[in-house]
């Protein structure tokens, strides 16, 4: 069998100091996520955030930077998950588009409110996210390249 990790993207969006979430179900009940998903076939990296950013909060997404490039694993029996994170900004709100199944909203969440239930976190990467986006770590979103033969 061949080990490959699970690629995942998702988006820090901040306005006026607070977060742009996701509430969803999982086998742990009700967790905050930052809009995310798969990487899907024939799609690059910014136009996967992009869909997963619509698909779990009808929200268009403009990408902007970076944030970081992650590894995670809960346990070794567990997934791996390399995790491309994004920040931007939103626009053009469609509150009549039905959200992606398994999400039951979207919340727009202060940074201290979401620290202080840890135990709703989907994982620890949602607020280790936030904290560097607040620290100012971006990166060029032209760290991102993507290179299809199309023959």
């Amino acid at each position: 069998m061949v080990w490959k990790p699970h690629v995942t993207v998702a988006a820090i969006i901040e306005r006026e100091g607070r977060f742009l979430l996701v509430e969803e179900e999982t086998g742990q009940g009700l967790q905050f996520n930052q809009p995310a998903g798969h990487f899907e076939e024939n799609e690059d990296l910014i136009a996967a955030v992009k869909r997963e950013v619509l698909e779990e909060t009808a929200w268009q997404f403009a990408p902007e930077h970076v944030v970081a490039i992650q590894v995670w694993r809960k346990n070794p029996a567990e997934p791996t998950f390399l995790r491309v994170c994004f920040s931007g900004t939103c626009y053009d709100h469609n509150p009549n588009q039905p959200l992606d199944t398994g999400i039951v909203g979207t919340h727009w969440l202060k940074r201290e409110h979401l620290a202080c239930q840890p135990s709703r976190m989907r994982s620890p990467l949602v607020l280790l996210s936030i904290d560097q986006y607040l620290s100012g770590q971006r990166y060029s979103l032209s760290l991102l390249q993507t290179f299809f033969d199309h023959e």
